[in-house]
């Protein structure tokens, strides 16, 4: 009895492998784990599809920084409206008025203070002709008060001018920056993926990382 047994067990195992075998197979035909079938046609869609995109991205027009650079230094907010940035013009010409403002205040305090200190002392020298002109708003301070105002109104108008030109700097280093982060790919590549996949040389499933860093230039073609 003994070796009808063992051929009973060895008939036992052979048949659990083939039901194993089928059991894979149906595995790899389904759509999840399924390999590809039609290597040809998969290898001529990775070869076709970047030269279609290669196409559509040549007929596209980039994005230049240089050209938001040169607007901005040309114009305020010319370079903020090439990058469709409308919303920062507002910014952009509220920050300049208040230097410009600044600067025209203390500039035409100057003005008045630094000609009535040159009467009073043309009347010190004995010529009064210039001191009815006087503005009646500063014509009862002293000679040594006009001096210590004109000297702070003409101090503070050079800060005017310098906060101007820092302004109008920061505009275009603002439009410069922005018009570069116009090209970066922040589209849903740039995250990891795990997908499901199967290994026809083991014939079992798998899982596929996929991470790409790629700008939309050089983003990875997979065909789907």
């Amino acid at each position: 009895m003994k070796p009808y047994g063992l051929l009973f067990i060895a008939m036992i195992m052979c048949v659990h492998a083939a039901i194993g075998q089928d059991d894979k197979k149906v595995l790899s035909n389904t759509h999840l784990f399924a390999a590809p079938k039609d290597s040809a046609s998969r290898d001529s869609l990775l070869k076709t599809r970047p030269a279609a995109l290669a196409r559509k991205d040549s007929g596209r027009k980039k994005h230049d920084p240089r050209i938001a650079t040169k607007r901005s230094l040309i114009l305020p907010g010319w370079g903020q409206a090439y990058n469709k940035e409308y919303w920062k013009i507002p910014i952009v010409y509220g920050i300049l008025a208040i230097p410009t403002t600044l600067f025209f205040y203390n500039n035409s305090y100057y003005n008045k203070t630094k000609f009535a200190y040159e009467a009073r002392y043309k009347a010190q020298q004995g010529d009064s002709s210039d001191l009815p002109k006087i503005d009646p708003e500063i014509a009862n301070i002293s000679i040594s008060g006009l001096q210590n105002y004109r000297n702070a109104f003409r101090r503070d108008r050079d800060y005017a001018v310098l906060w101007f030109l820092a302004a109008w700097a920061l505009q275009v280093a603002d439009a410069t920056v922005f018009a570069h982060l116009k090209e970066f790919d922040v589209s849903n590549d740039l995250t990891m993926q795990v997908n499901p996949s199967f290994n026809p040389y083991t014939r079992t499933p798998a899982l596929s990382l996929t991470l790409n860093l790629k700008n939309a230039s050089q983003r990875k073609i997979v065909a789907r």
